[in-house]
């Protein structure tokens, strides 16, 4: 059935595209992680270090002032969800599709342009999910974790090829 590596590539990146759709599908306090910072993180480590910092992210401050400790810890884990997953998404998508599209160029277009749409139509999904908040700067940090991703894996070739050659 799966013949070559580069099938498995395809699967994970379903498989990251599922995980992406049933996460949009949760409401925000079905899928809060301020719980589990407070169990794990009780003595707020760090907390005068991160109290230092604040900024505005899609119209909103975001600090420890401004939102609490935890809140300010979820913002991090929740957008590095996003960078991390739109990162996978895209490497997954460009090794399945490397060894079928004549020229790599064409697999890293490819692979950036689906990962960005599916993170716009992931915002989409959310904007019709309850007590969710759709954003473009969500869509735009999707983008870059999918560019960062695809680069990367190139560069990982680029170095393995050169190797290969020596």
């Amino acid at each position: 059935m799966f013949k070559r590596k580069s099938d498995w590539f395809l699967v994970a990146a379903l498989v990251m595209m599922a995980i992406l759709f049933y996460s949009s599908s949760m409401t925000y306090h079905e899928q809060t992680s301020v719980p589990t910072l407070e169990r794990f993180l009780k003595n707020e480590p760090l907390k005068a270090w991160l109290s230092q910092f604040s900024f505005h992210y899609a119209g909103s401050e975001q600090g420890v002032k401004a939102s609490g400790y935890f809140k300010f810890v979820e913002f991090f884990v929740r957008k590095g969800a996003h960078f991390g997953t739109y990162f996978l998404l895209a490497a997954f998508s460009y090794l399945g599709l490397r060894p079928r599209v004549t020229g790599g160029f064409l697999a890293v277009i490819f692979s950036w342009l689906a990962a960005t749409g599916y993170a716009a139509t992931d915002e989409f999904h959310q904007m019709l999910t309850g007590d969710r908040t759709p954003l473009f700067q969500d869509v735009m940090l999707d983008s870059v974790g999918a560019l960062t991703g695809i680069v990367i894996v190139c560069a990982l070739q680029w170095i393995f090829t050169q190797k290969k050659r020596r």
